[in-house]
């Protein structure tokens, strides 16, 4: 009972000051750039990250920060694991250039949420045309890389279950090969205290692991593809045994 409460409690606070963030980001539209309502947002997912730890008991750790390429201008695209909504928060926080995610158009439609992501100019898909995404993420994301703005992508398509292997889309390797951009993967067991599907909290510690850069030169797309999952999934073995027991 006390995990719903204190769950609920962290449900009611996200909800409270997403709209208040929100709204003020879809205020100041007129009197800004796209940066400076990028960071706004970055200060409420790190206030989020901050009442995750109080409310329901919720750490994370960093693995392989020194992975992040530092003080350079070359393009970058994080392809990571997506088991929760907790990624979201947490990589806008973590990462130090301006992410721009690869997302599904519905999340537009949502109150306040959708209309200030609206304003921040990522890539949204529909996932229903598969065809038209993989134009629209190859064409939007050399231009995005171009303007020095980071992209994430998570190469699943969706938040997976703990434990449990998706085959991954080719969409980020297919970008890294055309933009020439190298790939950084991530991975976390966010899963296991933050499971999806479900407004249950579990106390406990996130950590996310950060690996080496992978460079796409003299690569192929399956080469990449295959360097990419290998490690993603032996990361995910490693972060969170428990959950491939069975």
């Amino acid at each position: 009972m006390i995990l719903w409460l204190r769950s609920l409690a962290f449900y009611f606070f996200l909800f409270t000051t997403v709209s208040i963030y929100a709204s003020v980001i879809v205020l100041v539209i007129p009197f800004t750039n796209v940066h400076t309502r990028y960071n706004i947002g970055v200060s409420w997912c790190r206030l989020a990250l901050k009442a995750l730890t109080l409310l329901c008991g919720i750490r994370f750790q960093i693995e392989g920060f020194s992975n992040i390429p530092q003080n350079s201008h070359k393009p970058l695209i994080i392809l990571g694991k997506h088991q929760s909504a907790w990624e979201t928060i947490a990589y806008p926080s973590i990462f130090p250039r301006q992410l721009c995610f690869v997302f599904k158009r519905e999340l537009f439609f949502l109150p306040f949420f959708g209309w200030a992501l609206a304003s921040l100019k990522m890539i949204h898909i529909n996932r229903g045309d598969r065809d038209k995404a993989r134009a629209k993420v190859t064409l939007q994301g050399e231009r995005t890389l171009a303007r020095g703005e980071w992209i994430v992508i998570y190469p699943e398509g969706t938040r997976t279950p703990r434990g449990s292997f998706k085959s991954y889309r080719k969409g980020g390797v297919r970008l890294a090969i055309s933009a020439h951009s190298d790939i950084l993967p991530v991975a976390q067991n966010s899963g296991a205290v933050w499971p999806r599907n479900t407004v249950l909290k579990r106390p406990g510690l996130i950590t996310i692991s950060i690996g080496p850069v992978i460079t796409v030169a003299g690569k192929t797309e399956d080469e990449l593809q295959a360097e990419l999952e290998s490690w993603m999934e032996a990361e995910m073995h490693r972060l969170d045994p428990e959950a491939y027991m069975h």
